[in-house]
């Protein structure tokens, strides 16, 4: 079994960033399969999927991985408000996180493991060979950045006031100004940068992951995702991809699990 995760606050530019770390169980303490830094996805979302990043963290470490977790900036218990981040910030703890594995876990592969959005902040040529794990991605910024401000939309259509909000949310966000949705301050920069997101390959290819989640029998990949996964796979990728019995945790009104999908995450990386 893996020993209990270390708790640590990684300084940044005179801020500090929330870690967990999950050591490799004793048995992989010298050689480790893999190391792993887990990017959580935008918003209450990160709230709603701490209880299951966390078992499937466990879960890894019991199988011989290294398992970093990172609260970007703004978010959790790390600086800043979340009104204060921008999307470059975000990619500069993402490094945080890689160069914190380097200096601290022997030499073994490297898997950038998003949940939502934050497979949108994991996609990208971080000059050096990794492979990705995506729950549940998110291939487009400007889409996720819809569905985030239609959280605000819908609030408001249930008081007949939501008529022209949407263009009024985006008028604000190209001006500058911070926007009010759902109990977060959102930052003109870190929206702008969202919207630009692509889940798109680059870098040097080597393995991705793509598991997804429904509660239908019959359930089936969606025309965006098979095109985000051809481009990928033509870009020299090694992509597998499963669609796993359970419930969109992340957006649930209650604390979910999606049990089925952390034995299938283990074997992926295996």
């Amino acid at each position: 079994m893996s020993t209990s995760p270390e708790i640590f606050f990684l300084p940044t530019g005179g801020e500090q960033r929330l870690c967990v770390f999950h050591a490799p169980s004793e048995a992989f303490s010298g050689k480790p399969l893999s190391r792993v830094l887990y990017l959580h996805p935008f918003a209450e979302e990160m709230n709603k999927s701490r209880r299951m990043a966390a078992l499937a963290c466990r879960a890894l470490a019991d199988a011989g991985h290294a398992v970093l977790q990172i609260d970007l900036r703004g978010c959790g218990d790390s600086s800043a408000d979340f009104c204060e981040a921008s999307w470059d910030d975000w990619r500069a703890d993402v490094r945080l996180g890689l160069d914190w594995l380097d200096d601290h876990v022997p030499q073994a592969p490297v898997w950038l493991w998003g949940l939502r959005a934050g497979c949108l902040l994991a996609a990208a040529d971080w000059g050096r060979p990794l492979n990705y794990l995506f729950w549940q991605p998110i291939t487009s910024g400007k889409l996720a950045l819809q569905q985030f401000l239609r959280l605000k939309l819908a609030a408001a259509m249930a008081s007949g006031s939501g008529k022209g909000l949407m263009d009024q949310l985006k008028s604000e966000l190209a001006a500058g100004r911070p926007v009010e949705v759902a109990g977060y301050r959102l930052g003109a920069s870190l929206a702008l940068g969202l919207e630009a997101a692509q889940l798109a390959p680059s870098g040097t290819a080597g393995h991705v992951a793509w598991l997804e989640l429904s509660t239908r029998e019959d359930a089936a990949l969606s025309p965006v995702s098979e095109s985000a996964i051809a481009a990928w796979r033509n870009a020299g990728w090694r992509v597998i991809t499963e669609i796993v019995s359970g419930p969109s945790f992340w957006a649930t009104s209650e604390i979910e699990l999606a049990p089925m999908l952390i034995p299938v995450t283990v074997q992926a990386l295996s």
